[in-house]
């Protein structure tokens, strides 16, 4: 392992440290007390408040100045300047602590505790002043330094950002300490997914867990991850979608289920797919897709005015508001009010005709439904930005959704499309267990064919459908896609603490040495 010269010189001041006396990783807990942003948003000087604190995170900066310093201090919450008196901290003869160890052997990144008392400075910026310091982590790798400076008219200039995406993304840990703002997006979707758990557990539905192995995966249209367990000597995959499970525990009584969920799909990556993603799925009994559309809006739109205090919400360059009630189109009206092509009547051979026509390249194996999906797909999606529901969709494409109640061909399906991107997956569940189990041998041929995403079939399931499963609204929500729209972000990775990667070139060169 090579070091360079910053490395090797913070591990000789480890090493100085310990000669000195000073563990660099002291394990006995450190008694915080307060945080920077409660000191700069309630310190008053007129009060006196802030007179005994405790606090400890990251050094950011220091401007030393002879027998006292300044200093950046950075926890969780944000930054806070310290001053640093040598008499303060090192009030016997020993005057080490200050003018070697503070001025020393600290560098930008290390972990230090310190307590004294809040101040406001000559220029007026709120501080502590410090009476006592203590080195709580020795970092052996520097950070990459951020400039900012403000111009004369208020306006703030980045200089060395830490943007790379591939070592943003990489290396999480060094992106969110040099780039703040990137804990507040991850904030923001702890709190999305709060917002919309409160609102499902209010109405009275129960939060469960399924199987993330699953035996047979199900549940949705996609290419499973596929690995084997040694005991059971079984193949296993990961779960699809949590759906299968989630409607055996409607069949099993309760009225009102949901589960917020990874799944894992064996698919394309780009800036709107992970493999390992989470949605939150959700089953009512006695419910229809209608009813699922009304509470989608009002959980979106609800989970909009927890983070934003609004429901316009700013996306790239678009405005979009969650303000009920949101646009509803069929998928046929969509396509038809996109191309100015009706295709509600047209066979298949005359979609592949249509398709082509519109420039869009169809697979042979696909099956009607996903040539309706792809014209959709090229056509629709892209343009719709306000939050858009897409209903009535064609049986081919939706295998486990209710037969529509009058349009024939049909099912009672309905998508969320936000910024061109779907958002949410919905049905009118499919209850019939007879329907079931031939939509699920078309699927079974559909594969024959060579689509390597129709869907198995699933004996369990369905001899649950046949001990009775009650009329059933069912959901799924993409938290991934909603929080990239709820925070303006435009990749998922950008919501994702640790997106999938591929392996570092170190790695591999390593990998060919060896």
């Amino acid at each position: 392992m090579q070091l360079s010269e910053q490395e090797l010189r913070r591990r000789h001041e480890r090493e100085e440290l310990e000669k000195m006396g000073i563990n660099p990783y002291p394990s006995e807990t450190f008694e915080v007390t307060a945080t920077a942003k409660e000191i700069k948003q309630h310190f008053d000087k007129e009060q006196h408040n802030y007179q005994e604190v405790s606090l400890a995170g990251r050094l950011m900066s220091r401007r030393i100045m002879g027998k006292a310093s300044f200093a950046e201090l950075m926890d969780s919450t944000g930054r806070i300047q310290i001053y640093v008196s040598r008499d303060d901290i090192a009030p016997g003869e020993n005057k080490d602590l200050y003018n070697t160890v503070f001025k020393k052997m600290l560098d930008i990144g290390d972990f230090i505790g310190i307590k004294g008392y809040a101040f406001v400075t000559q220029v007026g910026e709120i501080s502590v002043h410090v009476t006592e310091l203590k080195i709580l982590t020795k970092s052996l790798k520097p950070l990459p330094i951020v400039k900012r400076e403000v111009d004369e008219n208020g306006v703030e200039h980045v200089h060395d950002a830490f943007s790379d995406p591939e070592l943003r993304y990489r290396q999480r840990y060094v992106d969110m300490v040099v780039n703040p703002q990137v804990r507040e997006t991850f904030r923001k979707r702890t709190q999305l997914v709060n917002s919309m758990r409160s609102f499902l557990t209010d109405k009275g539905y129960l939060e469960v867990e399924t199987p993330i192995l699953q035996p047979l995966y199900g549940g949705a249209a996609a290419r499973p991850f596929k690995t084997h367990h040694n005991t059971l000597d079984m193949t296993l995959y990961l779960r699809i979608a949590n759906e299968l499970y989630l409607k055996r525990l409607i069949v099993g009584g309760f009225d009102g289920v949901f589960e917020f969920a990874k799944d894992f799909r064996n698919e394309g990556m780009s800036r709107f797919h992970n493999p390992e993603f989470t949605q939150v799925e959700l089953y009512v009994a006695y419910k229809d897709y209608n009813w699922m559309m009304d509470l989608v809006e009002a959980m979106v739109e609800k989970v909009a005015l927890d983070l934003h205090g609004t429901t316009e919400v700013q996306v790239g360059e678009n405005i979009i508001n969650f303000q009920r009630p949101w646009k509803r189109f069929t998928m046929f009206e969509a396509i038809e009010h996109f191309t100015k092509i009706d295709i509600s009547e047209m066979d298949e051979p005359a979609l592949r005709q249509t398709a082509e026509g519109l420039g869009i390249k169809i697979d042979p194996t696909l099956g009607k439904g996903k040539i309706i999906d792809e014209i959709f797909g090229e056509t629709c999606e892209p343009y719709l930005i306000q939050p858009t529901f897409i209903t009535d969709y064609p049986v081919e494409m939706s295998p486990l959704a209710k037969k529509h109640r009058s349009k024939p061909g049909l099912v009672e399906r309905f998508e969320a499309i936000c910024n061109g991107k779907e958002i949410c997956n919905a049905f009118s569940e499919l209850n019939d267990p007879i329907d079931q189990r031939a939509r699920f041998e078309e699927q079974l041929e559909l594969g024959k064919r060579g689509d390597t995403e129709a869907m198995v079939l699933d004996e369990d399931f369905l001899r649950a459908l046949e001990y009775g499963m009650p009329p059933t609204a069912g959901l799924g929500i993409g938290i991934d896609r909603l929080s990239m729209i709820m925070t303006n972000s435009h990749s998922i990775q950008d919501v994702l603490f640790f997106p999938q990667m591929k392996p570092e070139k170190q790695e591999k060169k390593e990998e060919e040495q060896q």
